[in-house]
């Protein structure tokens, strides 16, 4: 009897596994994907994801002296840059250098509509601004290149206010 019970108990265990593998290879598989961002003082660092699937991210600075964003996307067949992207954000702040402007940046998912002929990436740069009370959601178009391409432009999406902006 106590024979019984035992392989009753192997059975379960190996039908339990057996359930579970069968369940994790038809259980749709999303890759964990995650944008990660650092600052100092002086400028903040983050990173955004291209395009859906194919692993490639961009990585995006954003000078704080200089109110410029700068980016670019590295080759996963060459091992090198092949598309760099500048704004000077500053001028779309409006923000006067003098005054010590206050950033954070932070990238997102968003599945961007084609702009203009160009294949956007799929994802967007939001970059905040503490003196001017606002928030800009920024783009860039990404087109497959094994060689290095001219600088691109990044796009202004849109932008949003949050707070009333600081007076002098």
């Amino acid at each position: 009897m106590g024979n019984s019970r035992s392989e009753s108990r192997m059975v379960w265990l190996v039908v339990g596994v057996l359930v579970g593998l069968c369940l994790s290879y038809f259980w749709p598989h999303e890759p964990a994907m995650a944008e990660t961002n650092d600052r100092n003082s002086k400028f903040a660092i983050a990173t955004s994801s291209v395009m859906f699937g194919n692993g490639l991210e961009g990585v995006f600075v954003l000078d704080f002296l200089t109110g410029q964003l700068t980016g670019a996307v590295m080759s996963d067949r060459l091992g090198i840059f092949t598309h760099i992207y500048r704004r000077n954000i500053g001028a779309d702040f409006n923000v006067d250098r003098n005054k010590r402007p206050t950033y954070a940046i932070v990238s997102g998912k968003c599945p961007l509509p084609n702009r203009g002929g160009l294949q956007m990436s799929n994802s967007v740069i939001y970059v905040a601004e503490l003196t001017s009370g606002q928030v800009r959601a920024y783009g860039f178009p990404y087109k497959i290149s094994n060689a290095p391409l001219p600088p691109m432009t990044i796009l202004e999406l849109d932008r949003f206010i949050f707070r009333e902006p600081a007076k002098e």
